[in-house]
């Protein structure tokens, strides 16, 4: 497949901040028009304008969403395909994080977070597909995570929606490839964004274990989302099947291969080894 050439409108969701937000600019600068999805008008607003004064031969437009919420989701799928037929690239990047073991976890917060971190992309992905078949040589990106490939305690949630968008990504690029459409899965590490900051806490959990909790995620999150958004813009290009991107990423996706089985030890024992360290 030839390489991807950043022509025609990217659609990339939770494009109000993080790696969402640093896309923009880096697509933009390659060629592509825009359509920004998230929940957070204003700060959606302030990242399309930053884009527009910087870059005002590009349209950037804006969809305010709930992602979910099924029914927006559909509506705003509908709306894309009918005022942006010329959609080359899917990128859906949206997360949200839930802090919390399975028994503290209701039924209720679980499903939030399949609904916007496996469904609504799955959703989105429907409703474009169409779409992006009838350009040959568009590109597909799921943005699924570390915990896609490795599930620590107390993630239950988490990574079960990351698993299921890994999965799906990887059925999709072997069905897509007659079609000349490119597919990607992303597997971030520790990126400075906001998840920590926006993440829920499940409500069983004790208040004061939560922001502790809270607190050591946020510690974690260090490779800048500006070099995590080139890296992927660098993955459609060359049309790379599966990205690690970091340290945090590279090194447990090693650990998983080598020890199946056991690599939940291993990674708890190198945890209280960098606390040691920290202290």
């Amino acid at each position: 497949m030839r390489p991807y050439d950043f022509t025609g409108t990217a659609v990339v969701t939770g494009a109000a901040s993080g790696i969402g937000a640093a896309l923009a600019p880096a697509l933009a600068a390659r060629g592509n028009d825009l359509l920004l999805l998230d929940r957070d008008a204003e700060r959606l607003a302030g990242v399309a304008a930053a884009v527009r004064s910087a870059f005002p031969a590009r349209s950037v437009d804006t969809v305010v969403v709930d992602l979910a919420d099924a029914g927006q989701v559909r509506e705003a799928g509908e709306a894309i395909v009918a005022g942006h037929p010329g959609t080359t690239l899917l990128v859906n990047n949206a997360g949200v994080a839930l802090g919390g073991r399975f028994d503290q976890v209701t039924l209720e917060e679980f499903d939030w977070v399949l609904d916007i971190n496996f469904r609504a992309a799955v959703r989105l992905t429907h409703a474009l597909l169409p779409t992006l078949k009838a350009h040959p040589g568009a590109h597909l990106v799921n943005v699924s995570s570390i915990f896609g490939i490795m599930a620590p305690a107390g993630q239950a949630a988490y990574s079960s929606s990351k698993f299921a968008i890994r999965g799906f990504t990887e059925a999709l690029r072997h069905e897509l490839a007659e079609d000349g459409v490119g597919v990607t899965s992303v597997h971030p590490g520790g990126i400075a964004t906001r998840i920590a900051e926006t993440a829920r806490v499940a409500s069983g959990v004790d208040p004061a274990e939560a922001e502790q909790g809270k607190r050591e995620f946020s510690k974690m999150l260090r490779y800048p989302a500006d070099r995590a958004a080139a890296r992927i813009v660098t993955a459609v290009e060359r049309r790379r099947p599966r990205l690690l991107i970091g340290a945090s990423a590279a090194v447990p996706d090693v650990l998983v291969r080598l020890a199946p089985g056991s690599y939940g030890r291993l990674l708890a024992g190198a945890t209280r080894l960098a606390g040691l360290r920290r202290a």
